[in-house]
C-alpha cells in the first residue's frame, strides 16, 4: 500500500544551518516524500549570542533559509524561534546572571513579536538544560521559561520545550506552570519525547516523538495531539543526527507498507494535530506516484 495521495508528511522539529546541508537537506526530505517542515533556530555558530541585536540576525539568517527552501522545493516550512535556552547558562559565565537574563528575556519578546507579524508560528526551543546545573543557574532558567511560556500567552501560540525526556510529574510540572500563566496545556509541546507516557499522564501537554521506529509504532494508536520529529540537526560533523532528515517520511512509506491498517492514524501527527495545536491544516500533495 502506498500513502494516500492527500496526506500530508510532517516532520514537527528539525533543524537547518547556513552552514550544514541546508536547502540540500530539505530536498532530501521531499525526495523521500515529506511535505512539511517545523523549522526551529538553534545555534550554528556554537558560540553564545550576547546581545538581543544577535537574536535578530541569527532569527533572519533563519527566516531566509526557509524562504531559500520554500523556493527551491514544493515544501510548506514552519519557522519557531527563540532563544536557544543551553545558551543562557554560557551567556551567564559572560555577563552574570542578571543581564543574561535580561537579554534571554528580551530576545523571547522579540520572537513574541515575530509571531504577531506572521513570521512564526511558535516559539521554541525554550525550556531546561538536561544536565545539572547550580541552583541560582536553575532559578534563573525557571523564570526565562516562564517568561517564555507568558509570551506565549500573550501570542495565542504553541511553546516548544527543550528539557530532559519527561515522566508523568514532569508533564504535570510543565502543566501547572502553563496553568500559572493562563497558556492552553495542549498548546506546550514537549520536543524531542524519547519515551510514550498514556495521554492520562501528559496532564494535557502535546509530546513531538522522536520517531524511532519502536516509538513510532507504540504511539500511533494515541489520540491527538502529538508529533513526530527528527531533530535533525544539520551539522556536518554529525552527519544524521539526532536522525536523519529523511526519517519521518520514511517511517510513513514503512507503516503503509507494513500495516496499511494503520496508515489513516498518521493523519493524527501530520493534519489533527498540527490544526489543533497550531491552528492550520497543512494540505497534502498533489499526488503520489504508485
Amino acid at each position: 500500500m502506498t500513502l494516500p495521495a492527500d496526506l500530508p508528511v510532517v516532520d514537527h522539529h528539525c533543524h537547518l544551518s547556513p552552514g550544514g546541508e541546508g536547502v540540500a537537506a530539505a530536498r532530501r526530505f521531499e525526495r523521500a516524500g515529506g511535505t512539511h517542515l517545523f523549522v526551529t533556530t538553534h545555534n550554528w555558530n556554537h558560540r553564545p549570542l550576547r546581545t538581543v541585536e544577535d537574536y535578530r540576525v541569527q532569527f533572519e539568517e533563519m527566516e531566509a533559509l526557509t524562504r531559500h527552501v520554500r523556493a527551491e522545493t514544493h515544501l510548506g516550512t514552519s519557522l519557531v524561534i527563540a532563544p536557544y535556552p543551553v545558551d543562557l547558562l554560557r551567556l551567564s559565565e559572560d555577563l552574570g546572571l542578571g543581564p543574561a537574563g535580561e537579554v534571554h528575556a528580551q530576545a523571547l519578546d522579540l520572537a513574541g513579536r515575530w509571531v504577531a507579524e506572521h513570521r512564526a508560528v511558535a516559539l521554541g526551543e525554550v525550556g531546561r538544560p538536561h544536565f545539572p546545573v547550580p541552583p541560582e543557574v536553575a532559578r534563573l532558567v525557571e523564570s526565562i521559561l516562564e517568561h517564555a511560556f507568558e509570551v506565549a500567552r500573550d501570542q495565542s501560540c504553541p511553546v516548544v520545550v527543550h528539557s530532559e525526556d519527561l515522566s508523568s510529574e514532569g508533564y504535570a510540572e510543565l502543566a501547572d506552570l502553563a496553568r500559572r500563566v493562563g497558556l492552553p496545556t495542549e498548546r506546550v509541546v514537549k520536543h524531542y519525547a524519547r519515551s510514550r507516557q498514556s495521554q492520562e499522564r501528559r496532564a494535557g501537554v502535546t509530546p513531538s516523538f522522536l520517531a524511532r521506529r519502536e516509538l513510532v509504532r507504540d504511539v500511533l494508536p494515541d489520540p491527538a495531539p502529538w508529533f513526530l520529529e527528527t531533530d535533525f540537526l544539520d551539522d556536518l560533523g554529525r552527519p544524521g543526527a539526532v536522525l536523519d532528515i529523511a526519517t519521518v517520511p520514511k517511517r510513513a512509506a514503512w507503516i503503509a507498507r507494513e500495516q496499511p491498517d494503520l496508515v489513516e492514524r498518521l493523519r493524527i501527527p501530520f493534519v489533527e494535530s498540527v490544526t489543533r495545536v497550531y491552528g492550520f491544516q497543512p494540505e497534502g500533495p498533489a499526488g503520489r506516484p504508485t
